[in-house]
């Protein structure tokens, strides 16, 4: 039996408690879109961190590394804007083309589409582009200029989110020793080797992750610009670089890509639209055979069904930026649950 004074303490530090962690979900809620920021520099952070240790390794028999971290990380950073110029001046000259044309013959395209669905008794009857738009769902249109300053602050945040993310990460890298050093002292000190070790495995399978989209994206686009380039498809810069990014958003990715080439390879003719269609499927076999076994699943090693259930959390939670983050989510999930489970195992 407690008395009435014991009573009232425990009720005001319930209170307190539910009332703490009720504000620091708020705040954490308010907060929710820069530690997102934080959380894909810190991803982009690990995956890159393994390479970082392999350039600035220690001469043998000494403590002294070959090259500062900070150079090193900084060769990374310089090798891969260096990268994106040289792909942008060889790609966006032609992309830019290809895309002015496209726009200039999207209403054509449009009818010549409609035409096919028309003759195949697919749709009932043609409408007009402008139809298509004034009977598009309640919010799609709207005053167009607020719609093109949406669209300007978007991609003015964009920006502002990659510059932020591109930055706090090179800062994470240099800052990576001594923030887990300082973190893991909070961690009690019976559990503190397992949550290291699980920290370190997680590293390795997020710049498994890392490396595996990076080449799927590169190995998919080229393919894809190849084989569209031979079958004669009309912007088949612009329906590859559709193809290379689709790669990075998993399942849906490959299916947009592939869709959009049929689509547009429909305006031509059918018989082009079949073998697009054909190539996408033979891209999608290479890549679910091949491609993915070999590079993401090997290396990352998440099993089919914790890939399914994150996506399907992932994009419930933030759409299509969490269907991309459930892969390395999961990683990093499976590298602590199994190393507390080898941990249980071994008990005596």
């Amino acid at each position: 039996m407690i008395s009435d004074r014991e009573f009232t303490r425990r009720l005001i530090q319930t209170v307190a408690a539910v009332t703490t962690a009720v504000v620091l979900l708020a705040a954490l809620y308010a907060v929710r879109e820069a530690l997102m920021l934080i959380y894909i520099s810190s991803l982009i952070a690990m995956g890159f961190a393994p390479l970082v240790s392999l350039i600035e390794r220690p001469k043998s028999g000494s403590g002294r590394s070959r090259i500062p971290r900070t150079l090193a990380i900084l060769a990374i950073y310089l090798v891969i804007v260096g990268g994106i110029v040289l792909l942008g001046l060889m790609v966006v000259p032609p992309l830019v083309s290809q895309a002015e044309a496209l726009w200039a013959h999207a209403p054509a395209m449009f009818d010549e589409f409609q035409r096919f669905l028309v003759r195949h008794r697919l749709m009932t009857r043609r409408i007009s582009l402008q139809e298509a738009v004034s009977n598009a769902p309640a919010g799609s249109g709207g005053n167009a200029v607020s719609t093109l300053l949406l669209a300007i602050s978007s991609v003015i945040g964009g920006a502002f989110g990659l510059i932020t993310i591109l930055i706090l990460s090179f800062y994470l890298l240099i800052e990576a020793e001594p923030l887990f050093t300082y973190l893991i002292r909070f961690v009690p000190r019976r559990i503190r080797a397992h949550v290291s070790a699980g920290a370190r495995e997680a590293v390795t399978k997020v710049s498994a992750w890392l490396r595996a989209q990076i080449i799927l994206a590169g190995v998919m686009g080229a393919f894809a610009a190849v084989g569209l380039g031979l079958l004669g498809e009309p912007y088949f810069f612009v329906v590859a670089l559709i193809a290379a990014v689709g790669e990075t958003i998993p399942i849906v990715g490959p299916v947009i890509g592939g869709v959009t080439a049929v689509a547009v390879a429909i305006t031509t003719s059918a018989q082009l639209a079949v073998e697009v269609g054909v190539l996408f499927l033979v891209l999608h076999q290479l890549e679910a055979n091949v491609l993915v076994p070999k590079i993401m699943q090997q290396r990352v090693g998440i099993s089919p069904v914790a890939v399914i259930v994150a996506l399907l959390v992932g994009g419930e939670l933030w759409g299509l930026v969490g269907a991309v983050l459930a892969i390395p989510t999961a990683a990093i999930v499976s590298a602590f649950i199994e190393e507390f489970t080898a941990r249980v195992e071994t008990a005596p």
